[in-house]
This record gives C-alpha cells, sequence and structure tokens, in this order.
C-alpha cells in the first residue's frame, strides 16, 4: 500500500489535538519523534487499521483546535491509523464544515436555506459581510439549514480552539451574528427547547409531554416523570416481546420511508451473524427539519432509554448515535444524559441488574445531508466518504461494520417509550388503521407561531396550521422539505397521513410543513432548493451528479427567459428529473426534482 506521505509536519497544537484522541503515539511509524531504528519493521499495523472508524472523530479533533486542517495534520493522522492521506483527504473535502486551506478561528455559518431565505438570509450576509469587512478574523460561509427553522434567520459561529466555542444566534440580526462570531461566550443564550413547541403544557402530548417540564440535565427529574418505566417493561417482556409489541402497534419509520420498524427489528434479531450494532440516525438534515434537535435538547434521557431498549430487542450490545455537527447544545446535552446514565447503572456492562451490557457512542457529522441515507451513515462512521451503498445487501444482514444494524431515527425511537408504557393497542388506536401513533410536524415560514406540532396521524394540513397562525396571502405549503413537494393554499384539506398525502400526489416525508405567503418569490425559492441538490450530491452515480448541476442550470436560464426558450428548459427539466428518479443510487437523487416538479405542475411556478 502506497501511503504518499508527504514532508509536511504537524505543529505541536495539531499533534496535541490528535494525541488527546489516539494516546501518544508509540513507535516511529506512528509519527513519534523518536530515532529511526524501529522504522526497519512495522509494528501495530494491524491494530491501527482497525481504528480507522476514529478518522472522523480525529478530523473533528484538528478542526475544533486549529479551525482547518493542514497538510501536516492529516498526514499525522494518517500515520497513526495507517489511512492513505488520499483517502483521508477525499473524507476530509467531503464534509462543509472542514477546510483543507487556512483559514481564520472563527468561523460564522449563515443558513441561506428555504425558512432562513424566505426571513432575509440574503440582506443579512451581505448585512455582515459588510460590517465584519477583510481582515476580521472571522469567516463567513454561507449554508445549508442549520435545524434551527421555527427561528429563522439563524447563524452559528465556531471558534476553534481548546475547548472550541460555539454561539447560536437565531432569530439573529447582523449586530447579534457579528457579536456571537466576535465574543462567543458574551452572546445571549439560546432559549430553552420548549421554546420551539407553541403547544407545551397541553396534557394531550404524548412524545413531546416532557419537554419544559422536567429539567434535561436530571436523570432524576426524568426517572420522576416517568423515565425508565419503558425499560422495566421491556425487561419483563424480553426481546421477542418488545419486537412483538413495536410490530403490533404498527409503528413505522418517522425519517421519510415508513418501513415497518418491527420487521426492521425482528430481521436484525435473527440474524446469525455477529455483533449487532444499533444506529440512531440523528443527522436530520431536510431544509424546514429540526424535530430531533427539540427531542435531543429537551428530552435526552428519553433517546437514551429508547435506544437501550431498541438494542436490547434486537441483541445489539453497541450503539452509536450520528449528530449533526451543527447541533452544540443537542451534543452537551447528550453527553451529559450518557455520562450519567452509565454512572448510574443504566448504560454499561450489568443494565438494572439485568446482565444486559449495553453502551452509546456519540459520532458527530460534519455538514453532510446525504449523510442522513443510512449506508452513507455507516461508511461516514467507517472512517470513509459519506457515499451511499448499493442495496441489498441490507443494513439488517451488512451494515455498520459489515454486521446486522438496526437503524433508526430519534423520532422513530421515542415513539418505542410510549408503546411499552400504553401498550401496543392504546398506541395503534391514535392515528389512522395504516398510520398509527402521534406524529411530529416542524411547522416554519410563513406563520405567527412556528415550531414543532404533535398531532395523531389522521389531521388535516388546515387543522395543523390553524393553531400556526398561517398569515395572509397564503400561497403555497411545502410537506417534505427540498425532497418533499409544493401543495396549493386551496388543498388544506390534504389529511397528514403517509397514504393521505401519497393518494394527493404528494409525500409527508419527514414532518416538513413549510408555509410562503405571496411575499416569497417562488423561482427564488426552487433555484435555492436545486441549489441545494447540487451542492449536497456525493457524486457517486451520474444520473444525481450530472442530474442536479443540469436542474440548476436550466432554473436560471428560466428566470432570465421566458416563452418558447422557457418551455425548452422546462421540458429539459422533466427529461433530467426522470433521469435521476429512476437510475441515481439514493433517494437524494430520486426526490431532487419533486418539489420543482409539484410547483412546475400544481402551482404553475413560471406562466
Amino acid at each position: 500500500m502506497d501511503l504518499h506521505f508527504g514532508d509536511s509536519k504537524p505543529t505541536d497544537d495539531e499533534r496535541a489535538a490528535v494525541d488527546a484522541l489516539l494516546g501518544p503515539p508509540e513507535s516511529s511509524w506512528e509519527g513519534a519523534d523518536r530515532s529511526d531504528a524501529d522504522l526497519r519493521w512495522a509494528r501495530g499495523g494491524r491494530e491501527a487499521r482497525d481504528r480507522r472508524d476514529l478518522l472522523l472523530p480525529g478530523l473533528h479533533a484538528i478542526n475544533d483546535r486549529i479551525g482547518w486542517i493542514s497538510e501536516g495534520a492529516l498526514d499525522y493522522l494518517c500515520r497513526r491509523l495507517t489511512v492513505p492521506p488520499a483517502e483521508a483527504y477525499g473524507v476530509a473535502t467531503f464534509y462543509a464544515m472542514f477546510s483543507v486551506r487556512p483559514r481564520p478561528a472563527t468561523v460564522l455559518h449563515v443558513c441561506t436555506d428555504l425558512a432562513c431565505a424566505a426571513a432575509g438570509a440574503s440582506e443579512l450576509c451581505a448585512g455582515i459581510e459588510a460590517r465584519l469587512g477583510p481582515g476580521s478574523g472571522v469567516s463567513v460561509e454561507r449554508g445549508p439549514c442549520l435545524g434551527l427553522c421555527e427561528r429563522a434567520p439563524a447563524a452559528l459561529a465556531v471558534r476553534a480552539g481548546d475547548p472550541v466555542r460555539t454561539a447560536v444566534s437565531a432569530p439573529t440580526t447582523v449586530h447579534d451574528a457579528v457579536l456571537a462570531a466576535s465574543t462567543p461566550d458574551a452572546a445571549p443564550e439560546e432559549p430553552p427547547a420548549v421554546a420551539a413547541v407553541p403547544q407545551a403544557g397541553d396534557p394531550s402530548l404524548t412524545l413531546l409531554r416532557r419537554v419544559g417540564v422536567v429539567d434535561p440535565s436530571s436523570l432524576d427529574d426524568y426517572r420522576a416523570h416517568g423515565g425508565y418505566t419503558a425499560l422495566r417493561r421491556a425487561f419483563e417482556l424480553g426481546p421477542a416481546g418488545v419486537i412483538r409489541e413495536v410490530t403490533d402497534s404498527g409503528l413505522v419509520g418517522r425519517g421519510g420511508a415508513a418501513f415497518p420498524t418491527g420487521r426492521k427489528w425482528q430481521a436484525t434479531a435473527s440474524q446469525p451473524d455477529h455483533p449487532h450494532y444499533l444506529v440512531c440516525n440523528a443527522d436530520e438534515s431536510e431544509p424546514g427539519t429540526f424535530k430531533d434537535r427539540v427531542i435531543m435538547e429537551g428530552d435526552p434521557y428519553a433517546l437514551v432509554e429508547a435506544m437501550t431498549i431498541a438494542a436490547y430487542a434486537t441483541g445489539a450490545h453497541q450503539g452509536y448515535l450520528y449528530l449533526r455537527g451543527e447541533y452544540p447544545r443537542a451534543l452537551r446535552r447528550l453527553e451529559h444524559a450518557i455520562a450519567q446514565a452509565r454512572a448510574r447503572g443504566l448504560l454499561g456492562d450489568d443494565i438494572l441488574g439485568q446482565g444486559y451490557a449495553f453502551d452509546i457512542e456519540i459520532r458527530r457529522g460534519a455538514g453532510a445531508y446525504i449523510c442522513g441515507e443510512e449506508t452513507a451513515l455507516f461508511n461516514s462512521i467507517e472512517g470513509y466518504r459519506g457515499e451511499p451503498r448499493s442495496k441489498p445487501p441490507f443494513p439488517v444482514e451488512k451494515g455498520l461494520f459489515g454486521k446486522p444494524t438496526v437503524e433508526n431515527n430519534v423520532e422513530t425511537l421515542v415513539n418505542v417509550l410510549p408503546i411499552l408504557t400504553m401498550g401496543a393497542p392504546a398506541y395503534a388506536a391514535i392515528g389512522t388503521g395504516k398510520s398509527t401513533g402521534p406524529k411530529l410536524f416542524c411547522v416554519s415560514g410563513s406563520v405567527e407561531r412556528p415550531g414543532i406540532y404533535e398531532l395523531p396521524f389522521g389531521a388535516t394540513l388546515g387543522e395543523l396550521l390553524e393553531p400556526a397562525g398561517v398569515r395572509d396571502g397564503l400561497r403555497a405549503v411545502l410537506l417534505g422539505g427540498a425532497a418533499g413537494g409544493f401543495v396549493r393554499a386551496d388543498e388544506l384539506d390534504i389529511p397528514l397521513t403517509f397514504e393521505g398525502t401519497r393518494e394527493a400526489g404528494t409525500t409527508l416525508g419527514s414532518g416538513v410543513v413549510m408555509a410562503f405567503d405571496d411575499t416569497v418569490p417562488l423561482p427564488r425559492l426552487l433555484l435555492r432548493i436545486a441549489e441545494f441538490f447540487r451542492d449536497e450530491s456525493c457524486g457517486q452515480c451520474v444520473p444525481c451528479r450530472v442530474g442536479t448541476v443540469r436542474q440548476e442550470e436550466a432554473l436560471h436560464r428560466i428566470a432570465e427567459r421566458k416563452g418558447a426558450a422557457a418551455a425548452d428548459d422546462i421540458a429539459l427539466l422533466r427529461e433530467v428529473g426522470r433521469a435521476m428518479r429512476d437510475a441515481s443510487i439514493c433517494g437524494l437523487g430520486q426526490t431532487a426534482w419533486n418539489a420543482v416538479e409539484s410547483a412546475i405542475d400544481r402551482l404553475g411556478a413560471y406562466e
């Protein structure tokens, strides 16, 4: 294997950042500052290669400490892990939050996606750049959704150092964003998670009932409000009994695919190959989605308990929580919750004295929408580029590290708690026959009270938007986010179920509901969606890699031309869209045309 190491050396800070994660190097093979005598034979190569999955945490360690990843730092990390530098460079350049070029220690990420764009993100960015000016020591980066859509427009300041410091400003102004970037420690504190739950205090809530009621840092408070009742019930039922309850409840995945959760768990549990793994997908990067963030910030122990139950049912003893890198507060809350659960015997070698061992490790994403796809997420954890894998084999057979793996998102997992506490029949009685249970909806855009709303499946779009306070002049509603579809203002009677939205020619997706009034320029919105998919395509397959670029180019031309010329480009868009939908390897390319198509056909966007 030709590693192609260069002559660049890491700085003391870069070396310290890597060594803090991996421990000191043991030989010159790993970059130790010793004589070359021990270079005559290799030692520890196999063990180092087995730690390839620490590549992403290693890149985070360097980026957090320095602010960017130099050639010397990358080479040193590669020596420690025996990873070819060319491969590590491909991984480092895959993620938007990393930089392999020098940049200031402070980076201000300003969201320019759909909700923030409608709230004036372009003018905000221009004002910030004008205020800071050149030589300010702050790099302003316009980027995709930060998951703060209920508080648009939003900005995230990250200042490298030991420790790294972050500040979220949302809703932000030019003054507040510049303050967050210049003095992160002095920035105003974020509002509590309950501020994103307009229904807070409603006794009918199921999934959100503890948000704003319990102290998210207190395990005792969580247990005083019913915490860990579901896990005790799981131990009474046994693994097969838990899977039977989840199956009978009718629970399906809440990430958009709507696959039956019980079937997925049963398929994983029955695999003879071991070990089994559990992965929680907390990388919600769909523009307009922020429900998982609110749960993790407001009720983190619920997720820890739910992951423990899922692992117990499927025979897993190691769990990975893949958390998007733009959620610093959720990271702090979950790190604390996991440490407390471990200290109190609720994670570890003997949970609740039942002889069952399970633990959770957090892995941070670094800004890649595609890593929300389960197999791309596995590749990311393993230390490779976050590119989707071809299926079959499916994850329940060969998933993370080539072993049987069950993967669910945060909302899906926390639904398991009420299933076990109230029983499958009572849970299945909520909602409709084919879409059971409560559902979380992320409402943002042109509404007076944006936030997370919990309603039973079967409520109509109008019943959801009424308490949110739709503004006058409603023109369209985007369901499912950038990968979803638009509906007209006169279609608010659509039932919010998987089957109901499908029959209406749209999709429920992960629960994104973005309202847009007649002040929002629709062509500019569609162009932003096209830009998003172009940027987020991993480039692995031709239909998506080329198609997303052609889609954006056509929309640019349509914005400038009318009549027959525009009609030709619309015809081209349809042809490109069909090719992406039919031939792309994963859901990103398959859905990249959906919103644009629905805007043309349903809203007459370019008439």
